[in-house]
């Protein structure tokens, strides 16, 4: 199995009921629902448009309890966009992480162990929609048409949702362990 180490950047929180954007703290304590207080917490949640095989309201198994992207992944994003920098807060990120340029590729059931222990499971791409390319929009108003073009640039790019699988604290500075699934030898 590869392993690569990334450091995390930056934590992040969307307790604002007004809006997806999230905003920074140093330290979390994550539980099996994700972050006490964020926008995507629970164990499980109403289906939505996501989940197109259940009726809308359906309570499932919440998959999106955090939402990771890489520093590499949105300067790529920037970039193709055409613009100084994507802030991982507009994109209503909760773990910015640097040097895992890849990260957007994971497969599912990828691991993610921090130094106390925690960690997390990869559930899948995080697909880009309109919504962060308003955000985005709303910062770069010299820039015309951000909100579509971001779905096109976020392809491939836009980070990963993941589930708490085992509890714990972890802090901006952590370096976290991933291991990276391999369909020929999956992780269980």
């Amino acid at each position: 199995m590869k392993t690569v180490e990334a450091k995390l950047k930056a934590i992040m929180i969307a307790d604002n009921p007004e809006t997806f954007v999230t905003r920074r703290i140093t330290e979390v304590e994550l539980e099996f629902g994700g972050i006490q207080g964020d926008r995507h917490f629970g164990i499980t949640f109403p289906s939505d448009s996501r989940q197109p095989m259940y009726p809308r309201g359906t309570e499932i198994l919440n998959r999106r309890q955090l939402t990771i992207v890489s520093e590499e992944d949105l300067a790529l994003i920037a970039k193709d966009l055409s613009v100084a920098q994507i802030l991982p807060e507009w994109l209503g990120a909760n773990l910015l992480l640097e040097g895992a340029p890849e990260l957007t590729k994971l497969l599912m059931g990828s691991r993610f162990l921090f130094p106390d222990g925690t960690g997390l499971i990869c559930m899948g791409e995080n697909k880009p929609c309109t919504l962060p390319g308003e955000i985005i929009q709303q910062h770069y108003p010299e820039h015309p048409n951000l909100a579509a073009a971001f779905v096109k640039a976020g392809y491939k790019r836009r980070g990963i949702v993941c589930a708490v699988e085992r509890p714990g604290t972890i802090q901006a500075g952590d370096v976290v362990r991933i291991l990276v699934n391999n369909l020929e030898n999956p992780m269980q």
